[in-house]
């Protein structure tokens, strides 16, 4: 044990800094998925063509998400890479880089949605009922104003777990999932308000985690911060190796993400009790993976900084430990869900039909989950660090447009299996991804990228 111990010295992270950085990760991604899961069940309150509504708009929203959120990793992985080098100025130039090219694209996707609206409504969701569309209409409206905030925020939360700090984002995100959630009760439950009682506590609760995430940023005290915004301009020598990692990384997400449109099209077309069973799906089954997830923003912060340091047998040796606490994480709280499902159904106030749907979906999702989601989504995080991102995007488009796209319309419309086969094409979508990332990364060429 002792040498064991001698020989971990030189190691960049003790197990101590792991779990100052896990932990927190761990619980704002709680408090995230479980806000979401609290509004669906208030949401759940007005009636299922309010959680469908819902629940269509937020797949954009998610893509939306999921777009700043890849740039801004970018960025931290820029500034990770900087600190490994013991370069500071780098990673606060990356860090003030990333901010704004953040706020000006976020405002322009935010002004494209408006233009867009009829487009998105009356061709993307395909056909659904007035009611549905009425409030989607409402829905959208209101939450896309909250844009740019969102941007700013995951712009700082991806700097603040660059640099070990991961406290800071789950204060506010305590902070801002508290604010949602009480808003909520109040609009939904105190003044019976329909789904704008969803859609305003959201765009409040986003707008303040902006302002103050933009704030602390802006503390000198921290490693990474941003040291001026008046007078701010792109850079491209520093933009375009933010952009090197983002953009690969956004088109991963963004296509990961329009993938799943396409496919909720195909499930509007199943009716409304399909829309709502795959919704409530969606709520728990993101609750059952944010414990690989949070290992996943976990390693792409550790990566990134060995990677700096040049050191890949540290990139490696934190990569299996990750790795199995990612699958700890996934097992133990898909074994919870599972013991607990009745009483999530029956919280949800679904119709028998709907609520036997959902169900099978769920416990399926468990069971391929604890197998095969950590090595198709965590582990790719350790490539995107080492700059191999051109690799994990060819491999996330390809397997998403034949398997998950592909067979989603084989065995949910075709072979009649409905929202189920939609599922299964998903985790056949997953355990293609894991093999070409387990052959890639048990392999040297991800170790010689440059950004």
């Amino acid at each position: 044990m002792e040498k064991q111990k001698a020989s971990e010295k030189h190691y960049l992270f003790t197990n101590q800094d792991l779990r100052k950085l896990i932990i927190p990760l761990f619980i704002e991604q709680f408090l995230a998925i479980f806000v979401g899961l609290a509004d669906s069940i208030m949401v759940a309150s007005v009636g299922e063509t309010a959680v469908s509504a819902v629940s269509l708009i937020d797949t954009i929203m998610i893509l939306l998400i999921n777009m700043f959120t890849a740039l801004a990793t970018g960025g931290a992985i820029v500034a990770g890479q900087a600190l490994g080098r013991k370069r500071q100025d780098e990673s606060c130039e990356a860090a003030e880089q990333t901010f704004l090219f953040a706020t000006i694209f976020s405002i322009v996707i935010m002004i494209l949605m408006y233009v867009c609206k009829w487009l998105i409504l009356h061709v993307v969701f395909g056909r659904i009922e007035p009611e549905v569309m009425q409030n989607c209409d409402i829905y959208l409206m209101i939450v896309t104003a909250s844009i740019p905030f969102l941007a700013i925020y995951n712009s700082g939360a991806a700097m603040c777990r660059a640099m070990g700090d991961s406290k800071t984002p789950m204060q506010m995100s305590l902070v801002m999932n508290g604010m949602n959630l009480v808003g909520n009760a109040i609009l939904l439950y105190g003044l019976g308000r329909g789904v704008e009682g969803a859609a305003i506590p959201t765009l409040i609760s986003r707008m303040f985690a902006g302002i103050w995430m933009l704030s602390c940023i802006r503390d000198s005290g921290k490693v990474i911060h941003v040291r001026k915004i008046v007078g701010l301009r792109l850079k491209w020598p520093v933009l375009k190796k933010i952009l090197h990692i983002g953009i690969p990384y956004s088109l991963e997400n963004s296509m990961f993400q329009l993938g799943k449109i396409l496919v909720l099209s195909l499930v509007s077309g199943f009716g409304t009790s399909s829309i709502a069973a795959n919704a409530v799906c969606n709520s728990v089954c993101s609750f059952a993976i944010l414990g690989g997830v949070s290992m996943g923003y976990a390693l792409s912060a550790v990566s990134a900084q060995c990677v700096g340091a040049g050191d890949y047998e540290q990139v490696r040796y934190y990569t299996r430990k990750l790795l199995k606490f990612s699958y700890a994480a996934l097992v133990l709280m898909n074994i919870l869900i599972v013991l607990i499902l009745p009483f999530i159904i029956r919280i949800y106030n679904l119709s028998p039909e709907t609520g036997e749907m959902a169900s099978r979906i769920i416990r399926y999702h468990a069971c391929l989950a604890v197998l095969i989601w950590a090595p198709s989504f965590t582990l790719p995080n350790t490539l995107r660090a080492a700059n191999d991102v051109s690799y994990c995007m060819w491999v996330s488009i390809i397997s998403m447009w034949i398997f998950r796209i592909g067979f989603s319309f084989i065995l949910g419309k075709y072979a009649g299996m409905g929202v189920f086969g939609v599922w299964v094409a998903m985790t056949i979508d997953w355990a293609v991804r894991m093999v070409f990332f387990i052959i890639r990364y048990r392999g040297k060429k991800w170790e010689f990228k440059k950004a």
